[in-house]
C-alpha cells in the first residue's frame, strides 16, 4: 500500500519565504502585498502572476537573480517548529510500523520553486511543484514560467494519484488529462493527507476531503489573525482539523498526522 503526505510550503512548513526574501532585498513587504500587488488584483489579475510580475517590475534597476533565490533557499528559510525532525522521521515511522507500506512526501505550492527546491528539507520529498520564473541570459528573473494558483494545485493531486511524477512528466503537461480507471491509480485519494494554511489550498482541501482523504489546516500561533482567518476552513467544512503549525513530537499536529496515517494503514 502507498500513502501520500502532501504539503503546501509557505506558512505551512516554513514562514512566508517569499516575503522574507523580498524583505532581504530591501523591498517594503507590506506595501508590496497590500498596495502594489493588490492594485493588479483589482485590475482582474490572478494573484500569483500578479506577485511574480511585481517582483520583476519592482527590481528592474537591481534584478533578482536565480543565484539569489537559490542562496536564500539553502541558508535563510525560517522553518516551523519541529519540521526538520518530523519530516526526517516520518518514513521511519511508517516503514517500521507497517511492513510493506510506503509513504511519499510532496510539496504543492504557489511559492517560488527555486527557493523551495533548494531548501534543507527538499531532499525528503519525492516531487515538488511550485511557481517558477524564466531567466534571462544573465540569470535575472524575466517572466513567470509556471504559475500554481488555486485549482492549478489540484492537477498535481491527480499526478500523484496516477503516479505521474518526476522529471519525465514535466515534459508532458497534457498526459495527466488522459483517462485512467480508478483501479489503475497508484495512490487513491483516500490514502492522501493534505496540509495547508491558506485560500490557495481550498481546492485541494475540498477535493481530498470529498474523496475520503484527510485535509488539515494549520495556522501560525504567533500571528493573532491567523487562527481567525483559518477558522473559515472549519466553518465551511473544508478541512478535518485546524491546528497550530507545530510539528514537534507530541504536539496536536504531530499526533493528528500520525493518527491519520494509522487510520489509513489499519
Amino acid at each position: 500500500m502507498k500513502l501520500a503526505l502532501i504539503f503546501d510550503f509557505d506558512e505551512t512548513l516554513v514562514n512566508e519565504s517569499t516575503s522574507d526574501f523580498l524583505n532581504q532585498q530591501g523591498i517594503d513587504v507590506e506595501k508590496f502585498w497590500t498596495e502594489t500587488v493588490q492594485y493588479l488584483i483589482q485590475q482582474d489579475w490572478d494573484p500569483v502572476p500578479a506577485y511574480m510580475f511585481r517582483m520583476i517590475e519592482s527590481t528592474i534597476d537591481k534584478p533578482i537573480t536565480k543565484d539569489q533565490l537559490i542562496e536564500f533557499g539553502r541558508h535563510q528559510i525560517q522553518y516551523k517548529k519541529g519540521v526538520k525532525t518530523f519530516i526526517s522521521q516520518i518514513h521511519k515511522y511508517v516503514t517500521e510500523r507497517y511492513k510493506g507500506t510506503e509513504i511519499d512526501l510532496y510539496i504543492i505550492s504557489s511559492g517560488i520553486g527555486e527557493i523551495i527546491r533548494n531548501s534543507e528539507i527538499a531532499k525528503y520529498f519525492k516531487d515538488i511543484w511550485a511557481s517558477d520564473f524564466a531567466y534571462d541570459q544573465d540569470g535575472n528573473i524575466a517572466f513567470p514560467k509556471k504559475v500554481l494558483s488555486f485549482t492549478d494545485k489540484t492537477r498535481y493531486l491527480f499526478q500523484i494519484s496516477k503516479g505521474m511524477i518526476g522529471e519525465n512528466f514535466r515534459k508532458k503537461p497534457y498526459v495527466v488529462n488522459e483517462k485512467y480507471n480508478e483501479e489503475s491509480y497508484i495512490i487513491p485519494f483516500k490514502n492522501m493527507i493534505y496540509i495547508g494554511d491558506g485560500l490557495t489550498d481550498v481546492p485541494c482541501f475540498s477535493m481530498i476531503k470529498k474523496q475520503g482523504g484527510t485535509a488539515i489546516a494549520v495556522y501560525d500561533p504567533n500571528n493573532p489573525n491567523a487562527f481567525r482567518n483559518a477558522w473559515r476552513f472549519v466553518k465551511d467544512q473544508r478541512v478535518s482539523n485546524l491546528l497550530s503549525a507545530n510539528y514537534t513530537n507530541g504536539s496536536d499536529l504531530y499526533n493528528t498526522i500520525i493518527m491519520a496515517i494509522d487510520n489509513i494503514c489499519s
